[in-house]
C-alpha cells in the first residue's frame, strides 16, 4: 500500500490550466482500481492519495504521468506502508 503526497510548488498558480488533465487521471487512477482515496492537504498544501495493487516503479511511472507533476505544480512523495493490523472493513488491504 502507498500514500502519495502532492505538495504545491512554486507553480502553484499554474493548477487551474492543469486541473482537467490532473482530474482525468484521478480518475483513470480510480478506474485502475489503484486508487483507494483522493483528497487535499489542509490547509490548501495539495493532494493526497492512497494507492494499492501496484508496485513502487508502477506507481512511479503513473505518478509522473500526472500533469501537475509533469509541470511543477506539485511536488510528489511516495511513501509505501506494510501493513499489519486493520480494521475489518479494510481488511482487504492487509493481503
Amino acid at each position: 500500500m502507498f500514500i502519495v503526497l502532492l505538495k504545491f510548488s512554486g507553480n502553484k498558480g499554474q493548477a487551474s490550466q492543469f486541473m482537467e488533465g490532473h482530474n482525468e487521471w484521478i480518475k483513470r487512477g480510480f478506474d485502475d482500481d489503484v486508487f483507494l482515496l483522493a483528497g487535499s492537504l489542509q490547509p490548501k498544501l495539495g493532494g493526497g492519495i492512497v494507492a494499492h495493487n501496484t508496485t513502487l516503479s508502477d506507481l512511479q511511472g503513473r505518478v509522473n504521468n500526472d500533469p501537475f507533476v509533469a509541470e511543477d505544480v506539485v511536488s510528489a512523495e511516495i511513501l509505501e506502508v506494510t501493513p499489519s493490523k486493520a480494521d475489518d472493513r479494510l481488511s482487504f488491504l492487509l493481503g
